[in-house]
């Protein structure tokens, strides 16, 4: 759990980092930023308000974790706090170098610290990496000459975050722990962010677990099945949820025996769950901490729904045995019938 309610901004810098392959430059400052309190407020919003409960990260690097740049600078930042200014200063050399991508936008990387900030109940400090890329059109109105003057001025909407992660002085020889956020682009070059300045990985908590084996069910009703009925495939996934909504742990025995119930889809289901995990790379494991933010995050994107040519969507919540799928030989159009007591 993350709770920024008592955290201080101590140190703040701000620079300009263009696109690598358009030669656009930096503009490096020589000095760390001074604001009052009320800007260090709404500043602690901007960069803050958008890290809720989500799955954490951890630096990595292929042979020495050292050899990490983002983790190397952050290190240095954390045994010496005053050394902010200049690991920024290299902080933004290495977002240039990652920025080669035609596609990537330039824009203003801050680099900030924070003390008292925390996380799973320890208070420890953040280095908060930042950066805006995307401006907005905002109109100023103000008294003139007796009536009213309307200006246009662009500038970086607080209520979003483009880039950000935040860094934990936590668990340093396992690379500490990462909150990372992406809410511009989904494509490749905007994996940049994640995967070549940061290089960090998802760190294999119960919140991965749980989010990698709801993937897991969602994949399995849908590929295990291609020729299933569409209720079978969602009333699988439905009982998922339902388990995992009520239960704090999993058990693999349990959730066969509760949601897979007959012999030959459990079998099935075994045979996936080791495929999906080498296909993937992920871990799956028998018995786990099952988290409710990850089921609350995943249920967002499981819609069990049916759509029926341009016309009707179906949703189904649970009761099976309450719609049934048919044919009708008079007009060749398939059907569906469904069975309730009341309707609102």
């Amino acid at each position: 759990m993350l709770n920024f309610k008592e955290a201080r901004l101590e140190k703040l810098a701000v620079h300009y980092v263009g696109n690598l392959a358009d030669s656009e430059g930096m503009n490096l400052s020589q000095n760390l930023v001074d604001v009052d309190n009320e800007v260090k407020s709404v500043l602690k919003t901007f960069f803050l308000k958008s890290f809720k409960e989500q799955g954490l990260y951890t630096f990595h690097h292929e042979t020495d974790l050292n050899l990490n740049e983002a983790f190397h600078y952050a290190k240095t930042v954390f045994s010496n706090p005053e050394s902010l200014l200049l690991q920024s200063i290299n902080l933004a050399r290495h977002l240039y170098e990652c920025s080669s991508h035609p596609m990537i936008k330039s824009g203003e990387l801050y680099v900030a610290y924070f003390s008292d900030c925390v996380i799973n109940g320890e208070v420890t400090e953040v280095l908060g990496l930042f950066k805006s890329e995307n401006r907005e059109t905002y109109l100023k109105v103000f008294p003139a000459n007796g009536s009213f003057e309307v200006q246009k001025s662009e500038g970086i909407s607080i209520n979003k975050l483009d880039k950000g992660c935040l860094i934990f002085n936590t668990e340093k020889e396992t690379g500490y722990r990462v909150a990372v956020i992406d809410n511009t682009n989904k494509n490749n070059e905007a994996q940049y962010w994640k995967n070549k300045f940061l290089k960090v990985k998802p760190n294999e908590d119960s919140y991965y677990v749980t989010q990698n084996y709801l993937a897991l069910c969602k994949e399995f009703a849908e590929e295990a099945f291609p020729e299933a009925d569409k209720v079978d495939k969602i009333d699988l996934v439905n009982n998922s949820i339902s388990y995992f909504s009520r239960n704090d742990s999993f058990n693999i025995k349990s959730f066969e025996e509760e949601v897979m119930q007959e012999p030959e889809i459990i079998e099935k289901f075994q045979k996936y769950k080791n495929s999906f995990k080498e296909e993937e790379n992920v871990p799956v494991f028998d018995e786990f901490e099952i988290s409710k933010p990850a089921l609350k995050q995943s249920k967002r994107y499981i819609r069990s729904v049916i759509k029926l040519d341009k016309n009707f969507h179906v949703y189904v919540h649970g009761n099976r045995q309450n719609i049934i799928r048919g044919f009708d030989e008079q007009t060749g159009l398939n059907t569906y019938t469904l069975y309730f007591k009341e309707e609102s």
